[in-house]
C-alpha cells in the first residue's frame, strides 16, 4: 500500500499540470487576440496618416 501513497502526489501533480497546458494553449488568441490586433493596427494607420499630414505641410 506505501508505492500507491507514493505514486499518488505525483500522479496528482502530472494531471494538474497537464490541465494549465491545455487551458493556457486554449485560451491563447482567440477573440479578444482578433480585437487587440484590429486596435494596434487602427492606432498605426492613425500615426501614418498623421505622418503623411505633417510631411505634405512641410
Amino acid at each position: 500500500m506505501d508505492y500507491l501513497s507514493a505514486i499518488v502526489p505525483p500522479l496528482v501533480m502530472a494531471v494538474f499540470f497537464v490541465c494549465v497546458i491545455i487551458t493556457m494553449i486554449k485560451h491563447q488568441g482567440g477573440a479578444n487576440k482578433a480585437r487587440e490586433d484590429a486596435a494596434v493596427d487602427a492606432a498605426f494607420a492613425q500615426a501614418e496618416a498623421a505622418r503623411q499630414a505633417a510631411a505634405k505641410d512641410n
